[in-house]
């Protein structure tokens, strides 16, 4: 089906079905690989050519830098565009990559002057370096009108959180500079890594934005430090419809902090705390918040939080006056089958009978063992508040005299965590010094998967300062990895680091092709491999990119085009490679 043809389509099924109508470009089907701007010509056309768009997706596709270019142009000229939902389209592609594909798209939406109404970019691997390349849209005058923005899946990380943040104040006071003030309603941040920090950071600007009917920032790692910061920031969102803060750690500190924000909530009707240890006394805190407010409640998730069953049934009894429940879901705590029993007499009582979820994960009645690791817990909570205490007592006092231990000061779980963290990340970065030099499989293989790359990017800005130290491993690392997974991701970040420090080009070019055992040293180094496949493939990959200098791609050309032993085991590759060099 053509593009333009399928353009209407969608416009008459949804006049239809009586929906607002809105013209949407897609492409049909999924996997796409869009490189170039020939790979995008129908969606280009499909732009240009109809009378107006409103929304335009590549999701299940992966879009590169050239055609991200090409369909930025073409929507340069459509100021009618409302929904950039751009979720999904990166998949297989670089993380250098993504930033300059993002910049191109948004900087087509800021020249036709649009105003969007939503932003949906989830399930994009970019870290923090995405949220950077769509800070300059997300700051300009075409998301005032910003209605819906989505960050899901997308490994933000603390430091991505932080920079969403600024970008929403910065955008919210320019926006009521300019007497549009921004008027968010749905945020979406979930399975990001955000953890306390990033959590408190995005608290910060839903305060003052104040217009947020749904929040959603499940698995996030976030804990009651966390949650009490959104807590606080929700009490100026009073129009609240849905809260989504699904498999982070509240115990029963955070559960109460929250419970005392939700009686100032009207308009809630979901509450979705599930998987978050929220504890019986945590549970039965919102219940009494519960009691007598949020009567248009529709759902409430509280599964999986350890909560006894005295304490749901307390939780029962607060939905007494929700005339509008659907759903309360209990599942995988520890009532035991009595229990259970009771919860649907009693909601059959209140005429509930039809919204209690599954119960089949029960974790069967809490005993005297289960209650006492409660009160530990409920302990070791009031004991991190105590150590909170005591180390602003000991920075203050300033006089702890040399050799005398005056004070101890117990570290709360959270440092616990942190220090961890700290630890496992110092010997991870270890791990990659190694690699960088002995560069093997083996030592590639001990770092965590998650985050190779960045760790092998901060161990060569830490380590290596000489240009041909960074070209030579660049190539052994090309010809060890060549097989394996985040091959082109991790050869990439070498042979990019190798321009920046560099700043003279044709200089690594020169030594690459020295390492690469296709020019004779002055040095007479010797070829840093005698299978150079892999450094090929690498370079094949490399000079698709932005950093890469196209006008020096001859020097490689010149010198694989010569007959040479060191390329008789990699001739496919130098073939590949000259076709790539050859349409640069």
């Amino acid at each position: 089906m053509a593009l333009g043809n399928e353009v209407d389509d969608v416009t008459g099924l949804l006049e239809k079905t009586s929906v607002k109508q809105i013209n949407i470009v897609r492409l049909p089907d999924k996997g796409r690989k869009l490189n170039t701007a020939e790979d995008v010509i129908e969606v280009i056309k499909a732009i240009e050519e109809s009378k107006d768009v409103q929304a335009f997706t590549l999701e299940g596709h992966t879009l590169g830098i050239e055609a991200a270019k090409a369909i930025g142009s073409a929507l340069s000229k459509r100021q009618e565009f409302q929904r950039a939902l751009w979720n999904d389209m990166f998949t297989g592609r670089l993380r250098s990559e993504i930033p300059i594909a993002l910049e191109s798209l948004g900087d087509g939406v800021i020249a036709a002057g649009a105003h969007l109404t939503e932003l949906d970019l989830c399930d994009n691997a970019f870290g923090p370096d995405g949220v950077r390349s769509v800070k300059k849209l997300l700051t300009s005058p075409s998301c005032f009108s910003l209605e819906v923005l989505k960050f899901n899946n997308n490994g933000l990380g603390i430091g991505g959180g932080q920079i969403l943040s600024d970008a929403l104040l910065e955008c919210h006071k320019a926006s009521v500079d300019n007497h549009r003030p921004l008027k968010l309603k749905v945020f979406v941040a979930g399975r990001n890594r955000l953890e306390n920090e990033g959590a408190t950071a995005l608290a910060k600007a839903f305060k003052v934005i104040g217009s947020l009917e749904e929040i959603s920032m499940p698995q996030n790692g976030i804990n009651h430090a966390g949650v009490a910061a959104l807590a606080g920031s929700f009490k100026s969102n009073q129009g609240l419809k849905v809260v989504n803060l699904n498999d982070n750690t509240f115990t029963s500190k955070a559960a109460i902090a929250m419970s005392k924000i939700l009686p100032s909530l009207p308009d809630l009707e979901v509450i979705n705390f599930g998987d978050c240890l929220v504890k019986s006394k945590g549970a039965i805190a919102i219940a009494e918040a519960l009691e007598n407010s949020v009567p248009k409640l529709k759902e409430l998730v509280l599964a999986f939080g350890e909560i006894n069953k005295e304490a749901a049934m307390r939780v029962v009894e607060s939905m007494e006056n929700k005339l509008h429940l659907e759903k309360l879901d209990l599942n995988g705590n520890c009532l035991g089958e009595d229990g259970i029993e009771e919860i649907k007499w009693k909601l059959n009582e209140l005429k509930h009978e039809n919204v209690l979820a599954s119960m089949s994960d029960d974790e069967g009645e809490e005993d005297e063992e289960d209650e006492e690791d409660e009160r530990e817990d409920e302990e070791d909570e009031e004991d991190d508040d105590e150590s909170e205490d005591d180390s602003d007592e000991v920075e203050k006092s300033g006089d702890v005299e040399e050799g005398t231990l005056r004070m101890v000061i117990r570290l709360s779980a959270f440092d616990v965590i942190m220090r961890e963290r700290f630890i496992a990340r110092d010997n991870h970065l270890k791990t990659a010094k190694e690699f960088l030099g002995h560069p093997s499989l083996e030592n590639f293989k001990k770092l965590p998967e998650f985050d190779r790359i960045e760790l092998i990017k901060e161990a060569l800005q830490t380590k290596i300062a000489d240009t041909s130290v960074i070209c030579k491993l660049f190539v052994q690392a090309s010809c060890v990895l060549h097989n394996s997974d985040d091959f082109i991701p991790c050869t990439d970040v070498i042979l990019q680091e190798a321009f920046l420090k560099s700043g003279k080009p044709e200089t690594v070019i020169n030594s690459l092709l020295i390492h690469m055992g296709l020019l004779k040293s002055e040095d007479k180094l010797e070829p840093a491999s005698n299978d150079i496949t892999g450094a090929l493939q690498a370079l094949n990959q490399a000079a698709r990119q932005e950093y890469f200098p196209k006008d020096l791609a001859f020097f490689f050309t010149a010198f694989l085009s010569k007959p040479n032993c060191t390329v008789k085991f990699s001739e496919s590759a130098r073939t590949n490679l000259l076709q790539t060099l050859e349409h640069l």
